[in-house]
């Protein structure tokens, strides 16, 4: 195990600050991008789709997660073990995908706008 290394005193050339007048470089950089809302939508959509229709195959095919099946079919339409029923779950889990993360990259942006000024 390695060991713990002992406080390096400040060097003569090095000024020491109190923890009010620390320099700005100490601190963790703030991200100031915004999200794009769209783009967040799409890949929060795709990524639901591709998951939702991955799990309607394995079942259909090997009949792993007929439970989860079972209880995402009473949220998306058509959704069955099925290579058409994956395919209808895919589309629905896409829909609320995009929905969920467009909303959500336009909250995000609004509350980071929100507490930059």
């Amino acid at each position: 195990m390695g060991r713990l290394k002992p406080k390096e005193q400040p060097s003569e050339a090095e000024p020491v600050h109190s923890s009010a007048e620390r320099p700005n470089r100490l601190r963790w950089p703030v991200a100031s991008a915004p999200l794009g809302v769209i783009s967040f939508g799409l890949a929060l959509g795709i990524t639901a789709a591709l998951i939702v229709f991955m799990i309607g195959v394995a079942t259909a095919f090997f009949g792993w997660g007929i439970l989860v099946v079972q209880v995402l079919s009473t949220l998306l339409i058509g959704y069955e073990p099925s290579f058409i029923g994956a395919i209808a779950g895919a589309v629905w889990a896409f829909v609320d995908g995009f929905v969920a993360g467009t909303l959500m990259a336009w909250l995000y942006n609004r509350f980071a706008a929100r507490n930059h000024h």
